[in-house]
Protein backbone atom coordinates (compact mmCIF):
# COMPACT_ATOMS: atom_id res chain seq x y z
CA UNK A 1 0.00 0.00 0.00
CA UNK A 2 1.53 3.21 -1.08
CA UNK A 3 1.46 6.16 1.91
CA UNK A 4 3.14 8.95 3.58
CA UNK A 5 5.50 9.23 6.24
CA UNK A 6 4.04 12.06 8.35
CA UNK A 7 6.02 11.22 12.12
CA UNK A 8 8.92 10.05 12.99
CA UNK A 9 9.36 9.05 17.08
CA UNK A 10 12.32 6.67 17.77
CA UNK A 11 11.98 3.70 15.34
CA UNK A 12 8.49 4.08 15.03
CA UNK A 13 7.33 5.43 11.53
CA UNK A 14 3.66 7.12 11.24
CA UNK A 15 2.48 6.12 7.66
CA UNK A 16 -0.86 8.20 6.41
CA UNK A 17 -2.30 5.82 3.54
CA UNK A 18 -5.92 5.70 1.98
CA UNK A 19 -7.30 3.62 4.82
CA UNK A 20 -5.73 5.17 7.47
CA UNK A 21 -2.90 5.37 9.88
CA UNK A 22 -0.57 2.75 10.53
CA UNK A 23 2.77 2.77 12.93
CA UNK A 24 5.52 0.90 11.32
CA UNK A 25 8.78 0.01 11.43
CA UNK A 26 11.57 -0.02 9.02
CA UNK A 27 12.86 -3.26 7.47
CA UNK A 28 16.26 -4.17 8.65
CA UNK A 29 17.82 -4.15 5.07
CA UNK A 30 17.57 -0.21 4.82
CA UNK A 31 20.47 -0.09 7.59
CA UNK A 32 22.31 -2.10 4.96
CA UNK A 33 21.66 -0.05 2.50
CA UNK A 34 22.28 3.38 4.24
CA UNK A 35 18.11 4.35 3.87
CA UNK A 36 17.08 6.49 6.75
CA UNK A 37 13.10 7.38 6.17
CA UNK A 38 12.17 10.67 6.91
CA UNK A 39 9.20 12.45 7.27
CA UNK A 40 7.64 13.25 3.65
CA UNK A 41 8.48 10.33 2.07
CA UNK A 42 6.34 8.58 -0.12
CA UNK A 43 6.56 4.85 0.80
CA UNK A 44 5.35 1.11 -0.07
CA UNK A 45 4.24 -0.62 3.21
CA UNK A 46 3.20 -3.64 4.13
CA UNK A 47 -0.12 -3.01 6.17
CA UNK A 48 -0.55 -6.35 7.60
CA UNK A 49 3.01 -6.55 9.50
CA UNK A 50 3.37 -2.74 9.48
CA UNK A 51 6.55 -2.55 7.78
CA UNK A 52 8.09 -0.32 5.25
CA UNK A 53 9.09 -2.04 2.16
CA UNK A 54 10.58 1.14 -0.35
CA UNK A 55 11.07 4.22 -0.16
CA UNK A 56 10.63 5.86 -3.23
CA UNK A 57 12.32 8.90 -4.84
CA UNK A 58 12.77 11.89 -3.30
CA UNK A 59 13.08 15.05 -5.09
CA UNK A 60 14.98 16.46 -2.48
CA UNK A 61 15.61 16.61 1.75
CA UNK A 62 16.89 18.72 4.34
CA UNK A 63 18.48 17.43 7.00
CA UNK A 64 18.17 20.10 10.06
CA UNK A 65 15.45 19.55 9.77
CA UNK A 66 15.30 15.88 8.50
CA UNK A 67 12.65 16.26 5.82
CA UNK A 68 11.49 14.82 2.30
CA UNK A 69 9.83 16.48 -0.72
CA UNK A 70 9.46 20.00 0.51
CA UNK A 71 7.46 22.19 -1.76
CA UNK A 72 8.02 25.59 0.69
CA UNK A 73 9.66 26.55 3.48
CA UNK A 74 8.23 28.83 5.88
CA UNK A 75 11.36 30.78 7.64
CA UNK A 76 9.95 32.45 10.94
CA UNK A 77 12.42 34.70 11.71
CA UNK A 78 11.33 36.72 15.07
CA UNK A 79 12.58 40.36 15.52
CA UNK A 80 12.66 40.56 18.95
CA UNK A 81 13.38 37.98 21.76
CA UNK A 82 15.23 36.49 20.25
CA UNK A 83 16.44 39.73 18.14
CA UNK A 84 16.44 40.14 14.49
CA UNK A 85 19.48 38.19 13.10
CA UNK A 86 19.57 38.81 9.37
CA UNK A 87 23.04 36.41 8.67
CA UNK A 88 20.86 33.47 10.18
CA UNK A 89 17.65 34.38 7.75
CA UNK A 90 20.36 34.66 4.64
CA UNK A 91 21.53 31.29 5.52
CA UNK A 92 18.61 30.19 5.67
CA UNK A 93 17.43 31.57 2.08
CA UNK A 94 20.36 30.40 0.62
CA UNK A 95 20.23 26.70 1.81
CA UNK A 96 16.87 26.32 1.44
CA UNK A 97 17.26 27.70 -2.35
CA UNK A 98 20.00 25.27 -2.90
CA UNK A 99 17.69 22.28 -1.81
CA UNK A 100 14.74 23.67 -4.53
CA UNK A 101 12.87 24.88 -2.06
CA UNK A 102 10.53 28.26 -1.92
CA UNK A 103 11.16 30.25 0.66
CA UNK A 104 8.99 32.49 2.07
CA UNK A 105 9.70 35.00 4.65
CA UNK A 106 7.73 35.40 8.03
CA UNK A 107 8.62 37.87 10.88
CA UNK A 108 7.39 37.49 13.49
CA UNK A 109 6.80 39.27 17.06
CA UNK A 110 6.36 42.85 15.29
CA UNK A 111 4.26 44.37 18.13
CA UNK A 112 7.39 44.32 20.63
CA UNK A 113 9.01 46.98 18.27
CA UNK A 114 9.37 50.77 18.48
CA UNK A 115 7.88 52.56 16.28
CA UNK A 116 11.41 53.37 14.77
CA UNK A 117 12.32 49.46 14.93
CA UNK A 118 9.43 49.26 12.65
CA UNK A 119 10.46 51.25 10.09
CA UNK A 120 13.48 49.57 9.97
CA UNK A 121 11.85 46.78 9.09
CA UNK A 122 9.69 47.85 6.96
CA UNK A 123 12.84 48.73 4.49
CA UNK A 124 14.19 45.55 4.98
CA UNK A 125 10.86 43.70 4.20
CA UNK A 126 10.62 46.12 1.19
CA UNK A 127 14.03 44.70 -0.29
CA UNK A 128 13.32 41.33 0.02
CA UNK A 129 10.16 41.45 -1.51
CA UNK A 130 11.92 43.65 -4.32
CA UNK A 131 14.26 40.61 -4.84
CA UNK A 132 11.63 38.55 -5.50
CA UNK A 133 10.68 36.52 -2.24
CA UNK A 134 7.20 36.34 -0.66
CA UNK A 135 7.12 38.19 2.48
CA UNK A 136 4.93 38.21 5.35
CA UNK A 137 4.52 39.17 9.38
CA UNK A 138 2.67 36.63 11.99
CA UNK A 139 -0.08 40.07 11.29
CA UNK A 140 -1.43 39.35 7.94
CA UNK A 141 -1.46 35.48 7.24
CA UNK A 142 -4.72 35.57 5.41
CA UNK A 143 -2.60 36.78 2.29
CA UNK A 144 -0.19 33.84 3.35
CA UNK A 145 -3.04 30.87 2.59
CA UNK A 146 -3.58 31.23 -1.45
CA UNK A 147 0.26 30.52 -1.34
CA UNK A 148 0.02 27.12 0.43
CA UNK A 149 -2.47 25.04 -1.51
CA UNK A 150 -1.31 21.52 -2.10
CA UNK A 151 1.77 21.88 -1.07
CA UNK A 152 4.21 20.27 1.65
CA UNK A 153 5.69 23.27 3.52
CA UNK A 154 7.96 22.90 6.63
CA UNK A 155 8.50 25.64 9.12
CA UNK A 156 11.88 26.58 10.16
CA UNK A 157 13.88 29.20 11.94
CA UNK A 158 15.79 30.17 15.06
CA UNK A 159 14.82 28.54 18.07
CA UNK A 160 11.99 31.07 19.87
CA UNK A 161 10.83 32.58 17.04
CA UNK A 162 7.56 31.12 17.36
CA UNK A 163 7.17 28.39 15.01
CA UNK A 164 4.91 26.39 17.28
CA UNK A 165 2.95 29.63 17.70
CA UNK A 166 2.27 30.37 14.07
CA UNK A 167 1.12 26.85 13.75
CA UNK A 168 -1.38 27.28 15.95
CA UNK A 169 -2.42 30.44 15.08
CA UNK A 170 -3.27 28.63 11.63
CA UNK A 171 -4.82 25.81 13.21
CA UNK A 172 -6.20 26.14 16.79
CA UNK A 173 -6.81 22.65 17.22
CA UNK A 174 -3.11 21.39 17.49
CA UNK A 175 -2.57 22.86 20.32
CA UNK A 176 1.26 22.88 20.24
CA UNK A 177 3.35 23.27 23.09
CA UNK A 178 4.95 26.66 23.47
CA UNK A 179 7.48 28.38 25.59
CA UNK A 180 8.83 31.41 26.77
CA UNK A 181 12.74 32.68 25.77
CA UNK A 182 15.08 31.46 28.40
CA UNK A 183 15.94 35.03 29.77
CA UNK A 184 19.52 34.21 30.98
CA UNK A 185 20.18 32.62 27.55
CA UNK A 186 18.80 35.06 25.17
CA UNK A 187 17.34 32.80 23.21
CA UNK A 188 14.01 30.11 22.81
CA UNK A 189 13.63 27.06 24.65
CA UNK A 190 13.23 24.09 22.34
CA UNK A 191 9.35 23.26 22.41
CA UNK A 192 9.11 20.35 19.43
CA UNK A 193 10.85 17.07 19.76
CA UNK A 194 10.06 15.65 16.29
CA UNK A 195 9.34 16.06 12.90
CA UNK A 196 5.71 15.93 12.16
CA UNK A 197 3.68 16.82 9.41
CA UNK A 198 -0.04 18.24 10.06
CA UNK A 199 -2.61 18.49 7.39
CA UNK A 200 -4.46 21.81 7.68
CA UNK A 201 -6.82 22.70 4.92
CA UNK A 202 -5.63 21.45 1.66
CA UNK A 203 -1.74 21.57 2.27
CA UNK A 204 0.43 19.39 4.72
CA UNK A 205 3.01 22.06 6.84
CA UNK A 206 5.91 20.72 9.72
CA UNK A 207 6.24 21.31 12.81
CA UNK A 208 10.10 20.99 13.44
CA UNK A 209 12.64 21.22 16.13
CA UNK A 210 14.23 24.15 16.13
CA UNK A 211 17.65 25.37 15.41
CA UNK A 212 20.06 28.06 15.69
CA UNK A 213 23.12 27.19 13.75
CA UNK A 214 23.27 25.45 9.93
CA UNK A 215 26.66 25.23 7.49
CA UNK A 216 27.51 25.45 4.06
CA UNK A 217 29.24 21.74 4.40
CA UNK A 218 28.06 19.88 0.99
CA UNK A 219 27.80 23.61 -1.08
CA UNK A 220 29.92 25.50 -3.25
CA UNK A 221 31.01 29.17 -3.15
CA UNK A 222 29.55 29.28 -6.66
CA UNK A 223 26.74 27.54 -5.72
CA UNK A 224 26.14 29.96 -2.51
CA UNK A 225 26.89 32.56 -4.92
CA UNK A 226 23.97 31.56 -6.82
CA UNK A 227 21.54 31.32 -4.16
CA UNK A 228 21.85 34.89 -4.05
CA UNK A 229 19.18 35.84 -6.84
CA UNK A 230 19.59 39.65 -6.33
CA UNK A 231 23.55 38.75 -8.09
CA UNK A 232 21.82 37.62 -11.37
CA UNK A 233 20.84 40.81 -12.07
CA UNK A 234 23.90 42.38 -12.96
CA UNK A 235 26.76 41.69 -15.43
CA UNK A 236 30.18 42.01 -14.14
CA UNK A 237 33.50 42.45 -16.68
CA UNK A 238 34.28 38.74 -15.47
CA UNK A 239 31.80 36.26 -16.27
CA UNK A 240 32.74 34.07 -13.16
CA UNK A 241 33.03 36.65 -10.66
CA UNK A 242 32.79 36.00 -7.05
CA UNK A 243 32.07 39.74 -6.45
CA UNK A 244 35.09 39.63 -3.52
CA UNK A 245 38.28 41.28 -4.79
CA UNK A 246 38.17 41.61 -9.13
CA UNK A 247 37.42 44.37 -10.75
CA UNK A 248 34.81 45.86 -12.37
CA UNK A 249 32.51 43.83 -10.34
CA UNK A 250 28.56 45.15 -11.17
CA UNK A 251 27.41 43.70 -7.57
CA UNK A 252 30.01 46.04 -5.60
CA UNK A 253 28.95 48.83 -7.82
CA UNK A 254 25.10 48.12 -7.07
CA UNK A 255 25.83 48.03 -3.55
CA UNK A 256 27.51 51.22 -3.43
CA UNK A 257 25.15 52.63 -5.15
CA UNK A 258 23.13 51.73 -2.82
CA UNK A 259 21.05 48.78 -4.75
CA UNK A 260 22.33 46.12 -2.51
CA UNK A 261 21.41 45.66 0.92
CA UNK A 262 24.66 45.89 2.93
CA UNK A 263 23.99 42.95 5.50
CA UNK A 264 23.15 40.69 2.46
CA UNK A 265 26.55 40.90 0.77
CA UNK A 266 28.40 41.12 3.62
CA UNK A 267 26.23 38.02 4.52
CA UNK A 268 27.33 36.72 1.45
CA UNK A 269 31.69 37.38 2.26
CA UNK A 270 31.18 35.57 5.16
CA UNK A 271 29.62 32.43 4.05
CA UNK A 272 32.41 31.69 1.50
CA UNK A 273 35.13 33.03 3.68
CA UNK A 274 35.83 29.75 4.68
CA UNK A 275 35.14 27.85 1.01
Amino acid sequence: MLGKIIKIISNLYTVKTQNGLYECRARGKFRNLFIVPLVGDECIIDEKNKYILKILPRKNSLSRPMIANVDLALIVTSVKKPNLSLSLLDKMISIISLKNIVPILIFTKVDLLTKEEIKELEKIKAYYAKIGYSVFDNQNLKKLYPLLKNKIIVVTGQTGAGKSTLLNQMDTTLHLKTDEISESLGRGKHTTRHVELFQIKDFYIADTPGFSSLDFLETTKEEIRNSFKEFSNYTCRFKNCMHDKEQDCAVKEALENGEILESRYQNYLSFIKNK
